[in-house]
């Protein structure tokens, strides 16, 4: 989007984010966590069409999403990507 406001990291989560969403979709097997990390994806998507996502909220995606699908071999690579995008945001706030 060359001209654009966007955040870079926003657009950087929104393609990490629809990879592994279109990977995971493509993986045949079924695995008891996959609802979790299909709903969480899916809410990571959502967070990056309404500006600058929370950086906790976005963590603990990760941590879902990871544990969800973590054994999944197949799809580390999609999973380092998200994870890389969520890193970019830095870290939250200490309270």
């Amino acid at each position: 989007m060359t001209g654009s406001d966007e955040d870079p990291r926003v657009a950087e989560l929104r393609t990490a984010v629809s990879r592994l969403r279109r990977e995971l979709a493509a993986h045949p097997a079924d695995f008891h966590d996959r609802v979790i990390a299909e709903d969480e994806l899916a809410a990571l998507a959502a967070m990056t069409t309404d500006g600058t996502p929370e950086v906790a909220r976005l963590r603990r995606s990760l941590l879902l999403i990871a544990g969800a699908i973590g054994s999944v071999s197949a799809l580390a690579g999609g999973l380092s990507e998200v994870r890389r995008a969520v890193e970019l945001f830095g870290e939250p706030p200490r309270r």
